[in-house]
């Protein structure tokens, strides 16, 4: 069963997509209510499924009977990867990285066996005889080149 963040990220998700993936406006507090529970908890899934690692901009909108307005951004290759080489710098978490693999696999940038595959090449098991304190640098290098290739095949 899937936890409340997965339901209102799906939720927000659909929207965007049935509005061919422009802008979508809505109201924290009609959201909150749709799903029973707290703004803050809106402010939650905003904050962690849809930043920009993920691919998404969110403007809050106050007065007026204010609102949310989430964009997701559609991007050249270059832009792809100025903004992929900001997002990772020079060390990613695990986390981090998982992130930004999964908005590549949503913009279709990479399929389903070059996500597992890149997951499994950054995750602690195959970084296992790496210094722990020198893992997420070398993950940030490789998820760099990685997408560089990614991109660049096409």
């Amino acid at each position: 069963m899937s936890n409340l963040s997965d339901i209102i990220e799906g939720f927000i998700k659909e929207l965007i997509e049935a509005n061919n993936f422009r802008a979508v406006d809505i109201q924290r507090n009609f959201l909150a209510q749709q799903f029973d529970c707290s703004p803050s908890q809106i402010n939650y899934v905003l904050s962690t499924r849809f930043n920009n690692d993920r691919g998404y901009i969110v403007e809050s909108r106050r007065g007026g009977g204010g609102y949310i307005r989430i964009l997701r951004v559609q991007s050249s290759i270059d832009e792809l990867k100025e903004i992929l080489n900001e997002s990772i710098g020079d060390n990613i978490t695990l986390n981090k990285a998982l992130d930004v693999l999964k908005a590549l696999k949503e913009r279709d940038v990479i399929n389903n066996r070059e996500l597992k595959i890149m997951q499994s090449i950054l995750g602690d098991r195959a970084l296992n005889n790496v210094p722990y304190d020198d893992r997420n640098t070398i993950r940030a290098s490789l998820l760099k080149e990685m997408i560089l290739i990614s991109v660049d095949a096409d």
